[in-house]
């Protein structure tokens, strides 16, 4: 599709936290300058590059993936990992790639971490230790991850105070880091490998909302579609791979943790139904894990400085965008 800029169009980075209408407004923004304008979607979304976490990821649907072409979704299978580094070399190949097709990269979601390294460059940070990592999952199995987020607390707390008492995942990361090194994680991020932000970082829009009850109440909406849409459907399926563990990356994602501890612990004697638990228990640990995020995702937000606040709950975002995309087009002319 002609553009009339054949290679010229910059990449943009629209995020936000969850459930705030980030891949709604990037269709309606397609739509809206098609055929003048060529549009391509690249996700920003640690979740979505698994193949079979449809519901939990509240994945763009085939209809939509056909209307506008997207990238880094169902790249991987759940038993895989994917990591900020692979990330950023994967979406700067296709920034160069769609833009030498004329159009224009759009990058959408909600990983804050990957939009950081994408525009700032990744640390140079100690590889990952099996042993030490082994070592403090049998702590947390006996102590319960609270307990060593408290422990992280004491030897790190800049690190502690941005994670979740039960954020398993980083919270090991970090603990393996002090105890490797001697030096808390927060110290290695500074900045370093990948060099500075370049000038061909993409701009950033933040999709926030003025009202932190809008947010949720869309968090509560989304979280009740997900259960009844198959939730716990897609999640019993995803723990009959083989070689699926709680540990890895997939298993760990907002809404599929809380549905397969609750399938734990009912494993042995309920017939991998889920256990006793009301619905709306079920969907008030999604939902509260959820609101969590979106909290530390909107911290990730406020620290760029730089980024464009469109906001996600007043006017008509789509004209706002509109308008604040064409001039960040015209500012890199």
């Amino acid at each position: 599709m002609a553009t009339g800029r054949p290679a010229g169009w910059p990449a943009i980075a629209l995020a936000g936290p969850t459930a705030s209408g980030k891949t709604a407004l990037a269709l309606e923004l397609a739509d809206r300058l098609r055929p003048q304008v060529a549009l391509e979607i690249v996700s920003v979304d640690s979740a979505l590059v698994y193949r079979g976490l449809d519901i939990a990821t509240a994945k763009p649907n085939a209809a939509e993936r056909a209307a506008v072409p997207h990238h880094l979704i169902d790249i991987l299978d759940p038993e895989e990992a994917y990591s900020a580094a692979r990330f950023v070399a994967d979406a700067r190949r296709l920034i160069a790639e769609i833009q030498g097709r004329g159009a224009l990269p759009l990058l959408v979601g909600g990983t804050m971490l990957y939009i950081k390294a994408l525009r700032d460059g990744l640390d140079a940070m100690p590889a990952a230790d099996p042993a030490l990592r082994r070592q403090i999952e049998v702590e947390a199995a006996e102590r319960g991850w609270p307990a060593l987020h408290a422990e992280l607390a004491t030897v790190d707390p800049q690190t502690a105070a941005r994670l979740a008492p039960a954020d398993a995942q980083r919270i090991q990361r970090a603990l393996e880091v002090w105890r490797g090194t001697g030096r808390p994680l927060s110290q290695w991020q500074t900045r370093a490998a990948m060099g500075p932000r370049h000038g061909d970082a993409p701009a950033l829009i933040a999709l926030e909302p003025r009202s932190r009850a809008w947010l949720h109440e869309r968090i509560n909406e989304r979280s009740a579609t997900m259960l009844r849409d198959g939730l716990v459907e897609e999640v019993r399926r995803l723990r009959a791979r083989p070689g699926m563990q709680a540990t890895l990356p997939a298993a760990r994602c907002v809404g599929v943790r809380q549905v397969w501890q609750t399938l734990e612990t009912g494993a042995a004697g309920a017939g991998e139904a889920v256990p006793d638990t009301p619905v709306a228990a079920l969907h008030g640990a999604v939902a509260a894990a959820t609101r969590q995020l979106a909290k530390r995702q909107l911290t990730w937000l406020r620290s760029m400085s730089d980024r464009v606040v469109l906001t996600a709950d007043d006017g008509d975002p789509l004209q706002v965008l509109q308008s604040t995309l064409m001039r960040l087009v015209d500012d890199a002319s």
